[in-house]
């Protein structure tokens, strides 16, 4: 691939942020509060998911540098652990990991634009498959798409902070609490399942490490995007929660989905609201896309190396994967139609959290370095895999149903990788 079809690091990192800013940051707030209630835990369980994010980035960062090949988490686990571990992940991210996050965004934008347009699947439904239809040209036309849908969600979400912190409450009594309440609901069991909201609302940071190759000068482009992306991302969700709870009240918001709709409703009101709600749904466009661009490169990764998915292998003249591609949006679409969106961002996040802690513990297994070093080595990553752990334990207590769909998912990676055949490469 020549230099002047590769991307820069700013459209790298752009690429991050709109996979991480998706429906996670205005949806999980009413979840949390179900569970817990005081500003200082919701804002360390905002911070500690950033904090995790930022040592993930960080690793992936030198497990990218290190293998510079399309595919992150399939190349990284297929080359220090085994092909098997790697063709689970693939399995995965095919399955659910880049299409669950996909069918999620298109069934928010239909509940924020319903105010709108109505109870329709259609506009969600729409999005879905034409959107990815960007990416099957060339990668400098998904640059383009990429680049110009972040900005609108950038612009938006500084927006909304701005009129959150400028503008007094209307509500008598906000969800704002910053008592002493927060040093026992840490030890609640809901504060570790409100992280997985979190994660999941932080996915995506990882998202440049998957098309290293298509990235100009990698081993000093991809560290400075990954970085910059999940700080300013951390950033922007502290501030953010701020402003949904100086906005609302706790019994406005707990358990609800559309959080940022009743709390700019209360703040804008109804008119407001409705241009919230059209501008988060217009947002979503660009997670939709940055899904699209990323997930098919890990399909075909693992086409180039195995018999049963070779077909999807095949790339046009600018060496963009177009089968890979389609076969992601026709999965999406599978799930679009089908999965609750609580249970989809459940059983996804938690087999997503499985993968990606297995992959940062890969890490460790590199015996000779190149690339990027992630600072502080290895304790950052034994810092992530202790953490990670934890949390994977608590959400399998609590939700013992979703998290054995997600690890169902996985063991049917496993007996399909005992009957596929590798490719042998000449």
């Amino acid at each position: 691939m020549s230099t002047s079809s590769k991307i820069s690091w700013k459209s790298a990192a752009a690429l991050v942020v709109a996979n991480m800013i998706g429906t996670g940051v205005f949806t999980s707030l009413g979840f949390q509060l179900a569970e817990i209630q005081n500003t200082w835990s919701i804002l360390l369980l905002w911070t500690l998911g950033g904090m995790l994010s930022l040592i993930g980035a960080l690793v992936y960062a030198e497990l990218g540098t290190h293998f510079r090949k399309t595919g992150g988490d399939y190349v990284f686990l297929s080359e220090t652990i085994h092909p098997a571990v790697g063709y689970c992940y693939a399995w995965v991210s095919l399955t659910v990991g880049f299409s669950a996050p996909i069918a999620i965004a298109a069934m928010a934008i239909n509940g924020y634009l319903s105010p709108i347009l109505g109870d329709s699947i259609l506009p969600g439904l729409f999005l879905l498959l034409f959107v990815p239809i960007a990416h099957v040209f060339s990668i400098r036309r998904s640059a383009g798409v990429q680049n110009f849908f972040t900005l609108i969600k950038i612009t938006f979400i500084v927006i909304l902070i701005g009129l959150g912190f400028s503008l007094p409450s209307t509500v008598e009594f906000s969800a704002v609490d910053f008592s002493s309440t927060w040093q026992k609901e840490v030890l609640v069991p809901g504060f570790a399942v409100s992280l997985i909201y979190v994660f999941y609302a932080y996915t995506g940071w990882n998202s440049a490490a998957y098309i290293i190759e298509e990235i100009d000068q990698p081993e000093k482009n991809l560290p400075k995007a990954l970085i910059w992306a999940t700080v300013s991302v951390m950033i922007l969700y502290i501030l953010l929660q701020l402003a949904l709870l100086k906005h609302a009240t706790v019994q406005q918001l707990a358990g609800e989905v559309e959080v940022a709709d009743i709390a700019f409703g209360n703040l804008l009101g109804s008119n407001g609201a409705l241009w919230v709600s059209l501008f988060i749904g217009i947002q979503l466009i660009a997670t939709i896309s940055g899904y699209a661009w990323v997930g098919p490169r890990i399909t075909y990764a693992m086409a180039r190396d195995f018999r049963l998915w070779r077909p999807l292998a095949a790339v046009n003249s600018q060496g963009v994967p177009v089968r890979a591609i389609f076969l992601n949006t026709a999965l999406s679409l599978i799930l679009f139609l089908s999965g609750s969106f609580e249970q989809i961002m459940l059983y996804a996040g938690f087999v997503l959290q499985l993968m990606g802690t297995i992959t940062v513990y890969s890490s460790l297994r590199i015996s000779k370095e190149s690339g990027f070093r992630s600072p502080l080595k290895p304790w950052l990553q034994y810092l992530y895999l202790s953490f990670s752990s934890s949390v994977l334990v608590y959400l399998f207590w609590d939700r013992p149903g979703e998290s054995f769909a997600g690890l169902g998912i996985v063991l049917l990676g496993a007996i399909i990788y005992c009957f596929d055949k590798k490719v042998p490469h000449h």
